[in-house]
This record gives structure tokens, C-alpha cells and sequence, in this order.
């Protein structure tokens, strides 16, 4: 029997199919081959089309089945992990009404900032666990200043997990945990936000109806299953952002425990047993996938946007794609630590959670024509998105979450060996990266939604650790020393 999991990135969209009784991984594919399509018509603003995301998973769906030889009667349940904080707007018929609002998108942020003004920070601090920002709500909001006449079609919406479940399933639902992440959730009252809703003047038939994280989102239609080639009525049994199914992924469930990705964004990710925030929001708190209203598990969320992209544009478009990226790392590595004083800000697409919600671009500092080469270009972008991270996991430990061990994926950033060693180094963690990813862990996440694994333990029982990364403690010098350099370059840009 299988279970198949599906990543709904903003690159893009990853299917497995997972032998629930091995907890192995039998077949993967995604699509497309190069980097999705961002639409950004204007600075700052992000979008994309919900029903590439639709197609994108049917290729994918497709590829697995081919390359398992699996019988899709054998699959028993769908899990999805999403990009979080998106906005999909639907009508009365299902139909999409604008492009989707992406995660990296700022436009938002005037009016999340007017709302933590006029509301007033110790409300929204002490319900939300975040300033309004540049979340799904704030993006509605603009939605509804600046296309009325979309806004009043609007009979849903969704977040892009929501709206993939919804094509599967012909149903519209959500959970908490994705209405938490789109600050619609009010933890001090266990209810949704009356008071944002009514601040903005939302009425709250808007939403999606609530179901608990590992239950049914509704079963497989007809038509879908017919698209897919699948069986109808399997069960959508779970659903998560990427980042609590990343943590998932790699099995964090419980206080203390820390996972990371570095993918297009960078994300640290702790579990809190307490209803706690950052006082300026810089980190944010969302309900995590084994929240409830009996057991507080929150997940505190640092998420540098500019880290995969940086490294992918220094590919582009300072190596002119004459390298792999495996090629890149070893260029950097024979860069010195700290590139020789070169700094590289990786603030580069969109609004940045960290710096209050301040869109500072990227910038290299600290060019010398005589000395500098592309390896130390190559070096600091990496250093730069590693010092970044440092950067917000201070602001993590001083709310009290310690980060001892850091859970990884073996993919994207941290198969970079300089990247990995920078970060362990710089933070004094251990590194330890398994072999699992997101759609994998939503494969697994679906078989806890039906009851197949009785709790986390059983389902990640087979986890495979691939590597150990210990801080380099003999030139822990060198890269504290490059890290308060670039801490200063930070500064002088008023940070």
C-alpha cells in the first residue's frame, strides 16, 4: 500500500509515493525542470497562477506512477505541503479570480503595518503572536482597496494548499495551523481573529470551513481522479504549510526541537511549548502541525527570503551558468573565510519578516578591484546567507528557544559543503541532515490523517540520518570574526 505526498513550491511542485510499510520513498518527480515562473509586474510584487500549480502536480503525479509501475488502487491516502502566506481568491463556481499573491510578495505591508498601528502592538502581539505584516490577511486587504470589483466576487479564500485540495476534492476547507499562518487566528481566545476581520472588514463566510491538520480534507472526485489517474475516492488526509511539514519531514515535533531548509528562502523553524513572540515581530509564531487547544505547540518561524535565489542568480548571472552548482561550491571553497572582507546583504526579494517588514535589497559591500575574484563573490553570497540566519537565530535564543541541533534535509543549500560548515560553525550547532523532503513527509503526514501510523514515532520510525556536521571549533575565530564584520555592514545600512 502507498501513501503520496505533494510540495506545492514557489520553484516547483514535488510529488512522491511512499511504500507505507517500509517508509520508503519509491518513486519522486517534479515539474517544472527549470524554475517555475514568478509574475512580477511591478517591484516588490509576486504572483503566480494557481492553475500552473494544477498542472505542474499532474505532470508530477504522472511521472511517479510511471517510474514506480505502483497500481493506484493501492494508494490509500494524499498529503499536501504548500508555500505559505499565498492568497488564492475563488468565486461561487471554484474559479479563480486573480493570480494567486505569493509569499514573497510585499505589496502588503502598508496595510499590515497600519493594522499593528491602529489595533496596537500588545493586541496583536498577545492574539496574533505577530504583527498583521505582510500576511494572506494583509494581502486580501489590498486586494479589497485596490480590485473591488474582484473583491466582491469573492466567495473564498484560500491558501495554496487549500486551493490544491480543493482541486482534488471539489471541497473547500483549511486548518488552523494555515489560518494562524495567515494571521486569522486569535490564540488568547482559541477562535478565528474576529477582531483583524472586522478591522478590515472581512466577513468571516470568507474562510474556509476548519478541520484538524491530520484528518480528511475531503476524498479524491471523480473528475480529479480522472485527470490524475487515480482512483477516486482516496482521502486527503492532511494538510500543511511547508515549513511546519518541513519540520515535520524530519520528525520535530516536540519543544526544543529545531528544523532548517535553505531553498529559495531560508527558514529556521523551533518548536515552543509557550505562547511567546518577538516584541517587533522579526521572527513569527504560527500554530504548529500537532497544535491543539490542549497541547501548545507553536512554531517559531525565521524565514530570510533572499537564499537560494541569491545563489542561483550568482549562477546566472555572475558565473553566466558555467558551473554546477556542485562546481560553485568548490570555487568557493577555495575563497578564505570571510571572502576577504567582502559582504553580501541577501535581502533581495521582497520584504524581509527580520528587518521589520523593510524591503532593503541586496547589496555587495567591500569590492577591491585588485584582490577580489568571482570565488570570493561566490563565498560571500553563501557567507551572507548563512550570517543572515545567525543573524535572526540570535533573536531566537534571546525568546528563549535554545538552537543546540539543527534537523536538515539533505537538498538545496545544505548540500553545500562550505554552506553547511559555515552554519554550524557560526552558530555552534550540530548539523545533522537526513534523506527525506517535503512531499515525502506529507505522504507520511496523510497516513497519520488516516490513522495508518498511530503517531509520529511509528511513521518516522525509518528516517535515515545521512550526515553529522560539528562546528569547526579551531577556526571558530575566523568565523566569528567575519560574522561581526558583515553584522556591521548590516548596521550601516540602520539595522
Amino acid at each position: 500500500m502507498y501513501l503520496l505526498g505533494y510540495d506545492i513550491g514557489s520553484s516547483s511542485v514535488k510529488a512522491s509515493l511512499v511504500d507505507a510499510d517500509s517508509g520508503k520513498c519509491v518513486a519522486s518527480a517534479f515539474y517544472p525542470k527549470t524554475e517555475a515562473a514568478i509574475i512580477s509586474v511591478k517591484p516588490g510584487w509576486a504572483e503566480q497562477n494557481p492553475s500552473d500549480w494544477w498542472n505542474y502536480l499532474k505532470l508530477s503525479t504522472a511521472a511517479v506512477l510511471e517510474e514506480s509501475g505502483a497500481d493506484p488502487s493501492a494508494i490509500m491516502a494524499i498529503g499536501i505541503s504548500y508555500q505559505m502566506h499565498g492568497l488564492v481568491c475563488v468565486d461561487k463556481e471554484q474559479q479563480v479570480l486573480r493570480p494567486a499573491i505569493i509569499w514573497c510578495d510585499s505589496r502588503a505591508v502598508p496595510f499590515g503595518s497600519g493594522a499593528f498601528k491602529e489595533i496596537g502592538a500588545d493586541k496583536c502581539l498577545s492574539h496574533l503572536l505577530n504583527s498583521p505584516g505582510n500576511f494572506t490577511a494583509s494581502k486580501l486587504e489590498w486586494v479589497k482597496q485596490n480590485e473591488p470589483e474582484i473583491f466582491e466576487k469573492i466567495d473564498k479564500i484560500m491558501l495554496p494548499g487549500d486551493y490544491i485540495a480543493m482541486k482534488l476534492s471539489g471541497e473547500i476547507c483549511t486548518t488552523v495551523s494555515g489560518l494562524s499562518e495567515g494571521m486569522f487566528w486569535d490564540f488568547k481566545e482559541n477562535r478565528i481573529a474576529d477582531f483583524l476581520l472586522d478591522y478590515y472588514g472581512f466577513d468571516k463566510s470568507i474562510l474556509p470551513d476548519i478541520r484538524p491538520t491530520f484528518s480528511e480534507q475531503g476524498r479524491l472526485s471523480v473528475s480529479a481522479a480522472a485527470e490524475l489517474g487515480l482512483k477516486p475516492g482516496v482521502s486527503i488526509a492532511y494538510c500543511a504549510g511547508d515549513q511546519p511539514n518541513n519540520a515535520l519531514s524530519l520528525n520535530v515535533f516536540e519543544v526544543g526541537e529545531i528544523a532548517s531548509t535553505a531553498g529559495t528562502s531560508g527558514v529556521v523553524y523551533g518548536v515552543n511549548g509557550n505562547v511567546n513572540y518577538d516584541h517587533l515581530s522579526r521572527v513569527n509564531t504560527f500554530a504548529h502541525v500537532n497544535h491543539s487547544a490542549q497541547q501548545t505547540r507553536l512554531g517559531v518561524l525565521l524565514c530570510i527570503n533572499g537564499t537560494g535565489i541569491l545563489n542561483s542568480w550568482t549562477r546566472h548571472q555572475i558565473l553566466g551558468d558555467a558551473l554546477s552548482y556542485a562546481e560553485m561550491n568548490d570555487l568557493a571553497a577555495t575563497a578564505p573565510i570571510g571572502s576577504l572582507g567582502l559582504s553580501i546583504m541577501p535581502f533581495g526579494n521582497g520584504a524581509e519578516r527580520m528587518l521589520e517588514n523593510k524591503e532593503m535589497h541586496c547589496s555587495i559591500d567591500g569590492i577591491d578591484f585588485n584582490i577580489h575574484q568571482r570565488q570570493h563573490i561566490v563565498r560571500a553570497a553563501q557567507e551572507g546567507i548563512v550570517f543572515s540566519m545567525k543573524y535572526g537565530i540570535d533573536i531566537m535564543q534571546q525568546m528563549g528557544l535554545p538552537v543546540k541541533v539543527i534537523h536538515a534535509g539533505y537538498a538545496n543549500m545544505f548540500m553545500s559543503p562550505l554552506f553547511r560548515d559555515t552554519l554550524a560553525s557560526v552558530t555552534g550547532a550540530t548539523i545533522e541532515l537526513y534523506n527525506t523532503d517535503g512531499s515525502v513527509g506529507a505522504a507520511k503526514g496523510a497516513g497519520m490523517g488516516i490513522g495508518y501510523y498511530k503517531n509520529n514515532t511509528e511513521a518516522f520510525a525509518t528516517l535515515e540520518k545521512k550526515q553529522v556536521i560539528e562546528p569547526d571549533m579551531q577556526h571558530e575565530a575566523e568565523y566569528r570574526d567575519a560574522y561581526e564584520h558583515w553584522k556591521q555592514r548590516l548596521s550601516n545600512n540602520g539595522y
